[in-house]
This record gives C-alpha cells, sequence and structure tokens, in this order.
C-alpha cells in the first residue's frame, strides 16, 4: 500500500520557521520526484517545490525561493521541506505529492500540473499568523 504521510505542521509567527516531513512508503522511492503542493482557501493547489530521488535536482516557486529548501533521505524514504521568514501568506494546508520520474525530473511537469501525480498525502496545515 503507498503511503504518503506527512507531519511538521502547525501555527507560527511571522518570520518563524516550520520543517515539513513526508514519510513515504509502499513505492520505489529513488524512482519519484516527490515534492510539495499548497492550497490556501479559496485558491486552487499550487505547486511549491519538489526534488529528484534519483539525481537531486530542486525546483521551487518563485515565491518561496530563498526561504524554502527542500531536501531528501533516500534512507528514510523520507522528503523535508525546511520553511523559514514565513510570511502569512504561506497559510495553507500542504500536500507531500509524487510523480514517477526516473532519472530526473522537469520542474514545470510536477509544480504546474497537479492532476497528473501518482501520489498524494492527506495533507496538513500550515498557519502563519501576522
Amino acid at each position: 500500500e503507498v503511503q504518503l504521510v506527512e507531519s511538521g505542521g502547525g501555527l507560527v509567527q511571522t518570520g518563524g520557521s516550520l520543517r515539513l516531513s513526508c514519510a513515504t512508503s509502499g513505492f520505489t522511492f529513488d524512482d519519484y520526484g516527490i515534492g510539495w503542493y499548497r492550497q490556501a482557501p479559496g485558491k486552487e493547489r499550487e505547486g511549491v517545490s519538489c526534488i529528484s530521488n534519483s539525481d537531486g535536482t530542486t525546483y521551487y516557486v518563485d515565491s518561496v525561493k530563498g526561504r524554502f529548501t527542500i531536501s531528501s533521505n533516500n534512507a528514510k524514504k523520507t522528503v523535508y521541506l525546511q520553511m523559514n521568514s514565513l510570511q502569512p501568506d504561506d497559510t495553507a494546508v500542504y500536500y507531500c505529492a509524487a510523480l514517477f520520474s526516473p532519472g530526473t525530473i522537469v520542474g514545470a511537469q510536477f509544480l504546474l500540473d497537479p492532476f497528473g501525480m501518482d501520489y498524494w498525502g492527506k495533507g496538513i496545515q500550515v498557519t502563519v499568523s501576522s
């Protein structure tokens, strides 16, 4: 059974930090790109960042560049999203997603096509207070 389980969300003040984790099981981790989408109330789901577990290539949406860092621990089959300098606009439910991408990952394919993802987590709330 495929599982993507998010953790690490919560409430933080503006300028604070959180670290999200996505623990995975049930598929060949190294053959997948894994990343994060977010969805704020009344808005569409937005791709935030992704990483290739084959070659380590990473991508970020412009609004989080320089503030968020994605990383992967292949031994633990877990992907992390370190979020610094959080702003109220970062408030959303954050979803972990996986896309079959052996060899490398195409950032636009992952971040711009939520309907193309192979697997999703259930999501976790991140709230940034002003």
